[in-house]
């Protein structure tokens, strides 16, 4: 899978989330009232992670740590590449410093064997912007509430 591709697929899991305002979570658009949590991670930075990376196979989802990583994900029209997203919430503030997030990106060699790839500069950043942009929506939806 090309970085492009893998970017078009997170717009449009990013743009589904935004048109479902009950995203994963059900509920209604009414019922959008997101603190940050007892442990300190942000919620609507939580939710927004969570939302925008809900087209991946999650390996290990952790609201109180505010770790989310995703199991190895491949484009079915490129099954010889892969992505395995991390996206670490460091603090309670909706800011663009309490998200971190990683990629790392595999390609199948000739002996099918998975190697590591270089990212495209600037990949980790479109996924953080996606994530932080979703959940200023969610913030914004719950104070018009």
């Amino acid at each position: 899978m090309t970085i492009r591709l893998f970017l078009t697929i997170i717009g449009l899991a990013f743009s589904a989330a935004t048109l479902s305002a009950c995203g994963i979570f059900g509920g209604e658009k009414e019922d959008v009232r997101i603190e940050p949590t007892s442990s300190g991670v942000n919620g609507y930075l939580w939710r927004a992670a969570v939302e925008t990376l809900s087209f991946m196979p999650m390996v290990d989802v952790d609201p109180r740590a505010g770790a989310l990583i995703t199991d190895w994900y491949a484009h079915p029209d490129v099954p010889n590449e892969r992505m395995k997203v991390s996206a670490f919430i460091l603090g309670g503030q909706l800011r663009a410093d309490t998200l971190k997030v990683s990629v790392v990106r595999q390609v199948r060699n000739a002996s099918s064997i998975w190697v590591n790839e270089p990212l495209r500069a600037g990949t980790e950043l479109k996924i953080e912007d996606a994530i932080l942009n979703r959940a200023r929506e969610l913030r914004i939806d719950s104070i018009g509430n």
